[in-house]
């Protein structure tokens, strides 16, 4: 029998049979139950993983290479299994700051998004050591992609336009799924090969399933939605949809072909570049760009426009960008209208 998720509250399934969208806190119906069933999947994967934990050492079960990644709450390393020599990604986390069920979330929600070629493959395997926790996934040896954005320029076009399209189809697929991945930057992107050919989405722990009540914590950053800014429509928080995907991959969009962010939080009254963009915005012409969007085609401004709507329910799906590829984001040299110098600091460098 499943269990009933408990690790956030969702809208209770039962307001689904008479309620309103606003009843709903802006899901229809058919969005709810496709939430709760992944929230379902998911509680399953957890208590059968539980039961079938490695209880070893890693060091007895694998052989350390080098170092992969770092981040707050683990690390990430390139390991060769002892016996067989098979090279693998382990990510560890340490039990001092992981929780036994906040370790089995992140690794069933990697399970189950399955295959995708544009996601790190997770391993039906987990190791419970003395100190920690850990998980194996296919091994990408190329770094992030925050490595590879030249601050104030970008990347070229050709490789902003292959991980776009590469990052969308990975967030369709989440969502697909009933799940909004909640974590898109440069730094959960993985570079498989030193021409950026191809990218791979990782690090699952901000996952949810959609529909699940959530509040801002801590002040907003260029990648937080404008909705997640202001008051919830639920007293527990706002239901999570995949349109806080679509805003996260329109401003990595704008990073990739500027180097830069086009604001530093999405709230008008705190960030000018942001109340600029939102009356550029309203007003329809596409001509009368701000400073930030200068060297940006029209083209580009139409994707971008409709995937950083302030508004999720009008908000462009991921998979608009399939509309756009193959067409000039940027400016040719020599086209772009003339532009003051910033000042330095005006816009966010990426750093």
């Amino acid at each position: 029998m499943r269990g009933k998720p408990s690790e956030e509250k969702q809208v209770e399934m039962g307001a689904a049979e008479n309620g309103t969208e606003e009843d709903l806190g802006g899901l229809t119906a058919e969005e709810l139950r496709q939430g709760q069933e992944a929230a379902l999947t998911l509680e399953d994967m957890m208590a059968l993983s539980a039961q079938t934990l490695v209880r070893a050492e890693v060091d007895e079960l694998y052989q350390q290479v080098r170092p992969l990644g770092q981040g707050r709450f683990g690390r990430v390393l390139l390991v060769t299994h002892r016996q067989k020599g098979t090279a693998l990604a382990l990510k560890q986390l340490p039990k001092a700051s992981t929780t036994l069920r906040g370790f089995l979330y992140e690794f069933c929600v990697g399970l189950s998004l399955g295959s995708h070629s544009a996601i790190v493959e997770a391993y039906g395997i987990g190791v419970e050591s003395a100190d920690s926790y850990s998980f194996l996934t296919e091994p990408v040896l190329h770094g992030d992609l925050i490595a590879l954005i030249q601050p104030k320029v970008g990347l070229p076009q050709p490789a902003a336009q292959r991980c776009v399209a590469q990052l969308a189809s990975a967030l369709e697929h989440i969502h697909s799924l009933g799940l909004v991945y909640r974590d898109l930057k440069p730094e959960n992107v993985l570079v498989c090969d030193p021409a950026c050919r191809r990218v791979k989405l990782t690090d699952f722990g901000h996952t949810r399933p959609r529909g699940t009540l959530l509040r801002l914590a801590g002040p907003p950053i260029p990648y937080t939605a404008p909705e997640l800014c202001g008051p919830p429509p639920l007293p527990e928080g706002l239901p999570i949809q995949p349109a806080l995907d679509a805003w996260a991959l329109g401003v990595l969009l704008f990073c990739l072909l500027t180097g830069y962010f086009p604001w530093d939080q999405p709230l008008a009254e705190a960030d000018p570049f942001y109340e600029d963009f939102v009356i550029w915005q309203a007003s329809g012409q596409p001509r009368d760009r701000p400073r930030p969007w200068f060297g940006l085609t029209p083209v580009a401004d139409t994707l971008l426009w409709g995937l950083l709507d302030p508004h999720p329910r009008r908000r462009s799906p991921v998979s608009s960008v399939r509309d756009y590829l193959g067409q000039p984001w940027r400016q040719r040299e020599g086209e772009a209208e003339e532009v003051p110098q910033a000042d330095e600091g005006d816009e966010g460098d990426l750093a």
